[in-house]
């Protein structure tokens, strides 16, 4: 894996203050990672938001830059606080409170993946829990808060627009049969992670191009969007989670026949994004 766990891809020209991440559709699944489980690579990928960095490459055409994990959130999770480490997996990290996460198995070091199936055969030493934060976890957010820093700098706002997928079976419990089931749910921790304005721009974007959307319901947002929105300093986070399977066939996690239109109401969504959220053009630094 690459020591940063992660792609920055930036514009030509800077000229809007969105940033569009995905933090769960790393795939790089090494053999010194696979050998220590038990489970097979398309299993370990159930928790993986497969292809979500391909569905929004088109990004940095915008003007904005483009923040996605390559290392797999199945050996470490980037949308998680780098203190929720689990007791039942990690040597010698006691309990401390009640963390429903990090009981169910996914702290930042996931112990298990989608439907509770358990990633390792025995625990990981402290050393290897740290080592990943430090190579992994803590790269990538240094890079996303220079990357909003930047936009907050040259625009006096930043909007990140934090990109996950959601299995078809995750509305199952919150949408009834006579109900429209959502392809997209908005998350901005019920406003307290984006300006209500900022959010209804984004829903009327999502709308505009077709999607079906609906708001915190399962999915109000996570660890980035609670650190990182700070809407009474500009600074708006949401995370958008896609239906898996308007784009994906679950099972065997390839495209679908709808990908392609799918990608293609994507890009069209963040294109009017970054349009509402333009600046003047800004050269980039070579890094």
């Amino acid at each position: 894996m690459p020591r940063s766990g992660f792609t920055l891809t930036r514009p030509d020209a800077l000229t809007s203050s969105v940033i569009c991440a995905s933090p769960h559709s790393g795939r790089d699944y090494t053999w010194s990672f696979m050998r220590h489980s038990a489970l097979n690579e398309l299993t370990m990928r159930s928790s993986e938001d497969a292809f979500v960095d391909q569905l929004i490459e088109e990004t940095p055409r915008f003007g904005a830059p483009l923040l996605t994990a390559t290392v797999p959130r199945a050996f470490v999770d980037l949308n998680r606080s780098a203190d929720e480490l689990d007791p039942a997996l990690i040597d010698g990290v006691q309990k401390s409170g009640h963390n429903p996460r990090v009981a169910s198995g996914l702290g930042v070091i996931p112990r298990v993946v989608a439907n509770s199936r358990a990633i390792y055969r025995g625990k990981l030493s402290h050393v290897e829990a740290r080592k990943r934060l430090t190579d992994y976890w803590f790269p990538y957010h240094d890079q996303l808060a220079r990357l909003l820093g930047e936009a907050h700098e040259n625009f006096g706002t930043a909007l990140l627009m934090d990109f996950h997928s959601m299995p078809r079976e995750a509305l199952d419990s919150v949408v009834r049969a006579s109900k429209d089931r959502p392809d997209v749910v908005l998350g901005d921790r019920f406003g307290a992670s984006a300006n209500s304005d900022v959010m209804d721009l984004v829903e009327a974007a999502f709308a505009s191009a077709g999607f079906k959307v609906s708001r915190n319901t399962p999915f109000a947002g996570a660890y980035v969007t609670q650190k990182y929105g700070r809407p009474s300093r500009a600074q708006n986070a949401i995370q958008i989670e896609i239906d898996r399977s308007i784009y994906l066939n679950e099972e065997m996690l390839t495209h679908n026949s709808n990908f392609a239109d799918v990608k293609q109401a994507l890009t069209t969504v963040i294109s009017d994004v970054c349009k509402m959220h333009r600046g003047s053009s800004l050269p980039v630094a070579a890094e």
